[in-house]
């Protein structure tokens, strides 16, 4: 566009010049086709402006397209990655509350069924949970470590524990566990609470 208005401007200059020479008419001749000249050269330079400004906004309209274009591509991809992470962490959750449900059950069973199996045949003295004093005398077997009661039964078997006076109905009641029977069930009294 400078290149435009520079050339309308020298056109105009040297049309002016040529037409100094000569008389008054013949100037006033060359002073209306200067200006006549550099008329059609503005307009041109205005039409040329208007093109390039025109060819300009498509362009720039055509660049915000494809930005958002692009932008609607990256949220649709970025909304799909957020689900896919939200599904996984959903997952992982899930897993998660199996694996605490799980350990709850433990907690309350002992997570000891063969434990819980053997403690059935205790039920009738000791309560289901374990804090009944049996026949009246003994002291709630509830939470005892599970060392200590695992000894207690041992000594009970071999008849060399007596406590409360119920060592031979102790003895009878444990003579056919096994020492893994005798573990089991010890662990088990020992998760009661």
């Amino acid at each position: 566009m400078k290149k435009v208005v520079i050339l309308s401007v020298a056109t105009a200059a040297v049309l002016a010049l040529s037409a100094c020479g000569g008389s008054n008419n013949s100037n006033d001749n060359a002073a209306n086709k200067a200006a006549e000249t550099t008329h059609e050269v503005a307009a041109k330079a205005t039409e040329a402006t208007k093109e390039a400004a025109t060819k300009t906004v498509e362009a720039a309209k055509e660049t915000v397209k494809e930005a958002a274009e692009a932008t609607k591509e990256a949220a649709a991809k970025a909304t799909e990655k957020a689900k896919e992470a939200a599904a996984k962490t959903a997952e992982a959750a899930k897993e998660a509350a199996t694996k605490v449900a799980e350990k709850a059950k433990e907690a309350v069973s002992g997570g000891n069924e063969k434990g819980k199996a053997v403690y059935a045949k205790c039920v009738s003295c000791h309560g289901a949970d374990g804090k009944t004093k049996a026949l009246g005398k003994s002291d709630p077997i509830a939470g005892l470590d599970a060392a200590k009661v695992e000894e207690m039964l041992q000594g009970y078997k071999a008849g060399t524990l007596n406590k409360h006076g119920m060592g031979s109905l102790m003895k009878g009641q444990v003579a056919s566990l096994s020492d893994e029977d005798i573990k089991a069930v010890a662990e088990y009294i020992a998760s009661l609470k």
